[in-house]
Formats: structure tokens, sequence, C-alpha cells
């Protein structure tokens, strides 16, 4: 009888385990998630800047699994509470939309807002995130007017294939007419997990 009872609680310790429970923490005035399933962590805060009409979310996507990983920003929904759903933009658009439509105090305000969450995170540390993107991008243009877009381009998660042991990182669009996303949740379907999170 002991044993069966050991064993349920053991079994009922592994079930919570593998499901996985979202820890939330403050940091520098962002409000960040984070949750991990089967070794893969994905950590996200929302921005309390905007871009035009796109809410943005802050991204970091860590893989401890033993196998490569890949991630999306279009993997990412967020759930009205009515139901509807409202899917994040590709890099692409968003790319297309800061070159196009993007105005210099755009740019400083989403790269300061971005920077600043991202680099004051302690024992964060992205091995493919924004920071090579930035590195990248400046490497590559002399022009300051094209210098400033391809920062601002460097900020969008891209579609990545992690291995094991990487990391990255991105701001996520979400088309919202520049409203805060509150009221739903935010959903990332990937190739292995579906992972959730309540947006207050």
């Amino acid at each position: 009888m002991v044993a069966r009872v050991r064993l349920a609680a053991l079994g009922a310790i592994f079930c919570l385990l593998a499901l996985g429970q979202v820890i939330e923490f403050d940091n520098r005035g962002l409000h960040y998630q984070t949750l991990t399933r089967r070794g893969v962590t994905v950590m996200f805060a929302h921005m309390p800047t905007h871009v035009r009409e796109f809410s943005v979310l802050q991204v970091a996507i860590s893989n401890g699994s033993p196998g490569p990983y890949t991630i999306r920003p279009e993997d990412f929904r967020f759930v009205r509470t009515d139901g509807t759903t409202l899917q994040a933009a590709s890099a692409e658009q968003v790319v297309n939309m800061l070159l196009e439509k993007g105005s210099r105090n755009d740019v400083i305000r989403l790269v300061t807002a971005y920077e600043s969450g991202l680099y004051g995170i302690q024992r964060m540390v992205s091995t493919n995130g924004y920071e090579q993107r930035r590195q990248a991008a400046l490497a590559e243009v002399q022009s300051t007017k094209l210098k400033a877009a391809a920062a601002a381009s460097a900020i969008a998660l891209v579609q990545t294939r992690l291995p094991p042991g990487d990391s990255t990182d991105g701001a996520v669009f979400f088309a919202h007419d520049g409203k805060p996303l509150s009221g739903g949740h935010v959903v990332v379907n990937t190739n292995t997990d579906v992972f959730e999170f309540k947006m207050e």
C-alpha cells in the first residue's frame, strides 16, 4: 500500500514537471513570464512601447533539449477573451514596415526599449540573437540612415534553428492598433509543444 502511494506521488510530481509551470518575475520595469517544456524555455515580456500599429513582445528562447529546435515569430499567437486570434507578423513584414513607414523616432524608441530590457536580464546570454544580428547588419552598411534601419530590423525575431545549448532572442510584433495586449493569452505553438501564458 505504501509503495503504491509513493508510486502515485512520484507519478503526480513527474506529471507536474512534464507540464511545466509558468514562472513570473519583474526586471527593469518589465514583467516576464517563462515556461520550460522538454528542455526548451520560452520567456517573454510585453514591451511598454509600440511601433506604429504594432504591439511588441520581447522574446527569448533557449534550447536545453538534446536535439535541434526551430522557432519562428509566426509560432506566436495572441488569443483574445472572445476567442479571436491574432497571429504575430513575420520578420519580413516587420522589416518592410520599418523600412517603409518607420520614422527615426520609432527606431530610436524601439531600440532603446528593447536593449534596456535585454541587457538588464542577468545571466541571460543569447548565442544567436539580437546582438549578433545587429553586429552583422551594421558591418554591411556605411550610411547612417541604413544603419538605423538595419539596427531596427535586427530586433525582429527571425526563424531560427537552435542546436542543443543555443539560445536566441528578438521582438515579436502583433498588429493591434498599437494597443497593449491584455485580457487574453499568448500561445506559442512549436514543433513539439504548446506554451501558454496569460496576459493581465
